[in-house]
């Protein structure tokens, strides 16, 4: 006859079994702990890889940024210094341009006094409004503005003695054209002033001649 199993020898049993799953289950813990503690040992590198190398990107980055504003600088300091000598150089310009104008000009009425001479009151008269008319530049103290100022100034100015020669001119052409219109008309009733003199001397007098 078969023995029956003690009822110590199965309660030894499932312990034995229960020891057995405890142990698996502790085991899989510890080992999903694991792959845990080794996932985030990785992030972690990953991440302090990932700062490393923005870090240093941004360092660059403000390398090139800090070289660029230098450059910059460097070339902004060249323009404003190459306006500047520039700016000087036609200042310079201007003052000497409108120094040799003034004298130039003074040197040409101070020669044509000369040709005309002191023979007749008109031409004294002529020198006189020149001469008050004459005034010295005086720009070696004037700035850019002042400078156009002037110019403007002597622009005008030349300008207005233009138009009044242009009016003279024309006043002698008109003259000169009148004079010329009464000779011819003279000339042609002279010899027919003996034909009908009453006539001719009608003529003259509605042609103002006489």
């Amino acid at each position: 006859m078969q023995k029956k199993p003690l009822k110590k020898d199965i309660q030894k049993k499932r312990q034995n079994k229960d020891l057995i799953e405890l142990q698996a289950l502790i085991d899989s813990h510890f080992e999903a702990r694991r792959k845990e503690e080794e996932e985030l040992v990785a992030l972690k590198e990953r991440i302090e890889k990932r700062r490393a190398e923005r870090a240093e990107q941004q360092r660059i980055r403000a390398e090139k940024e800090k070289e660029r504003q230098a450059r910059l600088a460097e070339e902004k300091a060249r323009r404003e210094e190459e306006d500047a000598k520039r700016k000087a150089e036609d200042d310079l310009k201007k003052k000497k341009a409108l120094s040799s104008m003034g004298a130039s000009y003074s040197s040409y009425l101070a020669k044509a006094d000369q040709k005309r001479g002191k023979k007749q009151t008109a031409r004294e008269t002529k020198k006189k409004v020149l001469a008050e008319r004459r005034k010295p530049l005086n720009i070696d103290h004037l700035n850019e503005d002042k400078l156009r100022d002037k110019a403007k100034e002597l622009w005008d100015w030349l300008y207005q003695l233009q138009t009044e020669k242009y009016d003279f001119t024309e006043q002698i052409k008109r003259k000169k054209y009148e004079v010329s219109g009464k000779a011819i008309f003279l000339n042609d009733t002279s010899s027919k002033m003996l034909k009908s003199p009453r006539i001719i001397w009608q003529k003259l007098y509605d042609a103002k001649i006489i």
